[in-house]
């Protein structure tokens, strides 16, 4: 658990303690899910959601009736 360096408690951690041993992949997923699950509130609430158009390489807004306004 901890080793004891002078006044000092050292403790030992490894990835998967950092990340209570999820991989980078169960991470990714479930950061993706939180955002897909976030914009379908915001839709079901009204509220405009971030998005990038890659098109014109530019942010914008997307509201639930489809419209869009560019920052």
């Amino acid at each position: 658990m901890g080793e004891k360096s002078g006044n000092k408690i050292v403790i030992e951690e490894n990835d998967l303690d950092i990340t209570c041993g999820l991989t980078d992949d169960e991470m990714t997923f479930r950061f993706k899910e939180a955002i897909r699950i976030d914009n379908e509130i915001r839709k079901i609430k009204g509220f405009p959601i971030c998005k990038h158009d890659t098109e014109r390489n530019k942010p914008y807004l997307e509201y639930p009736d489809g419209r869009r306004e560019y920052a």
